[in-house]
């Protein structure tokens, strides 16, 4: 991969991580409920169930490259319609409030650590993405799909894990004054997600 594909993938990535979703809702709730390390730690934990689904990922791409000529530009088609799905649910969707990190639990810094990892490894939406977002970097006269996918992957899943971490360390300090934003992400996302779309078809 040159450098300004992986400055684009990275700075995508990173856009798509801050898009609040279920797991930074997690992350936030455990800072409310718990202090700032708790809510780090639910992060990372949600890093790690990425990971599970970077490794079904990398697996499954292998595979569908592997079975029929062509088979990495239907999986890009394919991935072009999720990711206009994406933008279109990322425009209309609203802010996390707190209402709901106030619901959490209090929990052990452990507990805090393996449900993170759960909210995503028992989400199949985490994968999906990964199957449309990853493939479209990917070279196919740079070596196997699988390990150009753990690679991307590992860059994504890091990259989310601290981004998801810092949302729950600060999220009991800047909730009030971080949540109005928030909508400013998702319409950034959304308009990022259909340009990646775009590309994947047309381009």
């Amino acid at each position: 991969m040159n450098l300004s594909d992986l400055v684009t993938f990275m700075g995508v990535g990173v856009l798509v991580n801050l898009a609040p979703g279920a797991d930074v809702a997690f992350a936030m709730s455990c800072g409310l409920a718990g202090g700032t390390k708790k809510g780090a730690v639910a992060g990372l934990g949600v890093g790690l169930g990425v990971f599970f689904h970077i490794v079904l990922a990398a697996l499954g791409v292998s595979a569908i490259v592997a079975t029929f000529d062509g088979g990495l530009q239907t999986l890009r088609l394919i991935g072009a319609a999720y990711l206009l799905y994406l933008a279109i649910r990322s425009w209309v969707a609203t802010p996390i409030t707190e209402t709901y990190a106030i619901k959490a639990p209090v929990l052990t810094i452990g507990q805090a650590f393996l449900r993170g990892a759960l909210v995503n490894v028992l989400n199949p939406k985490p994968i999906l993405f990964i199957l449309a977002f990853l493939p479209q970097f990917i070279d196919p006269t740079a070596g196997p799909a699988a390990f150009q996918i753990l690679y991307l992957g590992v860059i994504f899943a890091t990259t989310g894990a601290l981004i998801t971490a810092a949302y729950g360390a600060f999220a009991g300090r800047v909730a009030r004054r971080l949540t109005p934003r928030l909508g400013l992400i998702h319409k950034a996302t959304a308009v990022l997600l259909f340009g990646l779309a775009f590309q994947l078809v047309f381009l």
